[in-house]
């Protein structure tokens, strides 16, 4: 079991410290648990390169049934799957030129209910992404990382009130 998220309700802002990759991968696995799946969610991954954000990812997805490869989209920009009545994109901009991009993608035809977007590199897309329930920075810490995570919307305190109860 991950660590929960340790909360301050004035900032809805927590942190959870993530001592391995397995944890990473776990702390992945309970963000898929907390997310009711009906509503679309989007988390945005920040963090330097190599600080955790594909594992997490990979992590997410293992836990929502996903048993084929799972790599950063470094190319491609967006990867779809599809995981029983729901569906994931995962998304790493690190390469996009334009945020435009995006729509020359077709990013607007995969959103919807149903749907988790989790967004690599959130900033080279600014003003073409649908608005963040959640926000995770990984960050190196010691032998570890440390996950903050903001809540952006009503859904996503509602998952960071979720996640700070340990499940």
């Amino acid at each position: 079991m991950t660590a929960p998220v340790v909360t301050d309700e004035t900032t809805g802002e927590g942190t959870v410290w993530l001592p391995e990759e397995a944890a990473t991968a776990r702390f992945g696995a309970r963000l898929w648990r907390v997310w009711g799946g009906e509503q679309q969610c989007v988390i945005l991954l920040e963090g330097d390169l190599g600080a955790g954000k594909t594992t997490l990812v990979r992590g997410l997805l293992r836990e929502a049934g996903e048993r084929g490869s799972v790599r950063s989209p470094t190319y491609t920009l967006i990867e779809p799957y599809t995981l029983g009545a729901r569906r994931a994109l995962h998304l790493d901009l690190y390469r996009l030129g334009d945020p435009e991009e995006l729509e020359f993608l077709g990013l607007r035809d995969e959103l919807g209910a149903g749907t988790l977007v989790l967004v690599e590199w959130p900033q080279r897309g600014h003003g073409a992404l649908p608005g963040e329930d959640l926000v995770v920075n990984l960050a190196h810490a010691g032998d570890g990382r440390q996950a903050g995570v903001s809540a952006r919307s009503m859904q996503g305190a509602a998952m960071l009130r979720e996640l700070a109860g340990g499940s």
